[in-house]
């Protein structure tokens, strides 16, 4: 039996020290939605710009999303963007100097990136029933965490 008792873990007897993480995740869309976010088409604007607004304002707002998560000074937050031929890649890196890992940020960074591309472009993903046959997210995971003393 696991005893649980809910609550934050308490992080004020760590140290501080510089930590980065770095998270990727990929959305499967139609080679025509590609060809539209390529070509700037898309009816409601810049799909890579406002998916990095978007994904930078996950990472900032994560420990409001996450309610064990601790509300830690994000010192960078950089989404890059690959777009393949039926797919979309994020990556987002994350760095703060504090007590505790910033790995959840860099995921939630790239689940927004990716939700906001899924919006802007659903009018042009939806078969005649309304569904989304094509459309997936997949792979959301982090490649590279690390921490140095400062």
């Amino acid at each position: 039996m696991i005893d649980f008792d809910g609550n934050m873990i308490n992080i004020s007897r760590k140290d501080v020290v510089a930590r980065k993480a770095t998270a990727v995740g990929r959305i499967y869309l139609r080679k025509e939605t590609i060809t539209a976010i390529k070509n700037n088409q898309v009816k409601k604007g810049n799909v890579i710009e406002i998916s990095r607004a978007v994904g930078t304002m996950y990472a900032k707002n994560t420990f409001l999303q996450i309610p064990y998560c601790h509300n830690i000074p994000i010192e960078g937050v950089d989404v890059d963007f690959s777009l393949g031929e039926n797919y979309v890649e994020v990556t987002c890196s994350t760095t703060t100097s504090y007590k505790t890992g910033i790995e959840m940020e860099a995921i939630n960074c790239v689940n927004g990136a990716l939700l906001n591309i899924w919006d802007m472009v659903k009018y042009l993903e939806k078969d005649e029933t309304g569904n989304y046959p094509e459309t997936r997210i997949e792979g959301v995971h982090v490649i590279k965490k690390t921490k140095s003393q400062e």
